[in-house]
């Protein structure tokens, strides 16, 4: 088998931050190679790396081969993201690169280019109208358009086709019709590079699996090596995968009842929530993990069947009526969601309760404003201190304390927080969890959707692990630890159907 990538002795340091440590694998003609390994194990930066984002350390090397014909080896890359125009067609979007060699400058003939866009997504198994909007197309549709974009024109088979998560929006018949598409490229003498969450599908499809830990390349195995259970061992550690369950403190009400959740992935979840407890939910991406909290809040696509707030109905579902009801959300995307960067912290601060700050007729006491920025500012120690101050000029930990200072300010009953630490410094995660701790101890409710199973193990009551749009395991203090977050997360599917989280799933 000839090599068509060699990746040797590969790190990459950031300050503070050894991100990949001597790693080594290699990819041959019309082999599948899956790399896997934890949040944080170092496959982002591997690939970023092969992609020339980022500059390895010295010592470092990655070679290319040749493919038959000679001709140097490319790299093609599918992201979770696809890289589609939601509003063009099939034909436009694979035209975006290319016009099929043509040199000149009139339009290439609409049947010919109708005849090509068909022919590519013939022999990836598919069969659908190429004029209709990629919008329109199913999520596996969409995901075999891009892998065909990223090989129509190869001079040769013998490139390597990247995909990251490809499989994190697909269900059922669409991982099969994708997994389809990818052994066609692979039988064409390209090489893949395969990475995923999903162990079962890894176990499916990989000739070989590259397990990385904490930077580190933990094994190489080859088919028969390896099976689901010893991919989890090698990913989170030897450890009992064994699913635990304990029941939430006595004497604490349940101040958040959630029945019938359901989203593009979650299906009909229940879930309590009690008065000072912080829970956790956990799971890789494509699990319904990320959907949660958006969707209780009011602004996610999905539905709550029947959602009460210590006692009390909630009828609308609009992010007002959440909050009115006396709930907060802190959005995992802050710059788009969860604030507005090109105003000032004060104003991002005393946005959603403005009525207090209000004089008589509804003027806006602006002395008021100021003196509340301030207090918040100082209770929760962002810096500088100084509210009048643009938000996108503070640092990233800062406007994450902004952000969760103008809910904080409101008392809320339940607080949902989706990556609260993304994109903070050390410091700032620390203060971050001192501000949820509080909240907890003044008897909120605070539900944290999170893809670090560490700082769940740490700051959490007890973690809510899922997979496939369902709980498959919930994990009280007593037993919470990475290792084992992780373990659940990758163990097999559930096929026995939802179970309600709270007091009713405990009889």
């Amino acid at each position: 088998m000839s090599r068509l990538l060699e990746v040797r002795h590969l790190s990459k340091t950031f300050p503070g931050l050894r991100a990949l440590d001597d790693v080594s694998l290699s990819v041959g003609a019309g082999e599948i190679v899956a790399l896997v390994g934890q949040n944080g194990s170092g496959k982002s930066t591997l690939v970023k790396v092969l992609a020339g984002l980022h500059e390895p350390d010295p010592g470092s090397e990655v070679a290319l081969g040749t493919g038959p014909d000679g001709s140097a080896v490319r790299l093609h890359f599918i992201h979770q993201d696809l890289g589609l125009v939601d509003g063009l067609s099939t034909i436009e979007n694979l035209d975006l690169d290319r016009m099929h060699g043509r040199r000149s400058l009139l339009p290439a003939p609409r049947r010919a280019e109708r005849r090509h866009a068909e022919q590519l997504v013939a022999d990836f198994g598919a069969s659908f109208d190429v004029t209709r909007p990629i919008a329109e197309l199913s999520a596996a549709e969409r995901t075999i358009v891009a892998i065909a974009r990223a090989l129509d024109g190869w001079e040769h088979p013998g490139n390597v086709l990247v995909l990251d998560e490809p499989t994190a929006a697909l269900h059922g018949d669409e991982v099969q019709k994708l997994f389809v598409a990818v052994r066609e490229v692979a039988e064409r003498g390209a090489g893949v590079i395969f990475i995923s969450h999903r162990l079962d599908e890894v176990v499916e499809l990989a000739d070989r699996v590259v397990v990385l830990r904490d930077g580190r390349l933990i094994a190489d195995v080859a088919r028969g090596e390896f099976d689901h259970d010893e991919l989890v061992r090698l990913i989170a550690g030897a450890i009992d995968t064994a699913d635990t369950a304990h029941g939430r403190p006595e004497g604490r009400d349940a101040v958040l009842r959630a029945r019938r959740v359901r989203g593009a992935t979650i299906r009909d979840l229940d879930l309590d929530l009690h008065a000072g407890e912080v829970v956790g939910v956990s799971g890789v991406l494509g699990s319904g993990r990320e959907e949660l909290a958006s969707i209780l809040f009011g602004c996610g696509a999905g539905e709550v069947g029947e959602l009460l707030v210590e006692g009390r109905a909630l009828r609308a579902r609009t992010p007002r009526h959440a909050i009115d009801a006396g709930i907060a959300y802190v959005p995992g995307d802050r710059h788009r969601q969860g604030a507005v960067m090109t105003m000032t912290a004060r104003e991002n601060m005393t946005l959603p309760r403005m009525r207090a700050l209000r004089r008589v007729l509804g003027r806006l006491d602006g002395g008021a404003e100021r003196a509340e920025a301030q207090r918040w500012f100082e209770r929760v120690k962002v810096h500088p201190p100084d509210p009048e101050r643009t938000l996108a000029l503070f640092s990233g930990g800062n406007q994450q304390k902004v952000v969760l200072a103008k809910w904080l300010r409101n008392d809320p009953k339940v607080l949902l927080m989706d990556e609260p630490t993304q994109g903070v410094d050390v410091g700032a995660k620390a203060g971050i969890f001192e501000l949820v701790a509080g909240a907890a101890a003044a008897g909120a409710g605070v539900l944290i959707s999170s893809s670090d199973a560490k700082e769940l193990a740490v700051i959490c009551d007890r973690v809510l692990v899922m997979r496939d749009g369902e709980v498959a395991a919930e994990i009280g203090k007593a037993d919470l630890s990475e290792a084992r977050l992780v373990a659940a997360a990758l163990g097999r599917a559930r096929t026995n159907g939802s179970r309600v989280v709270g007091d009713e799933a405990r009889g």
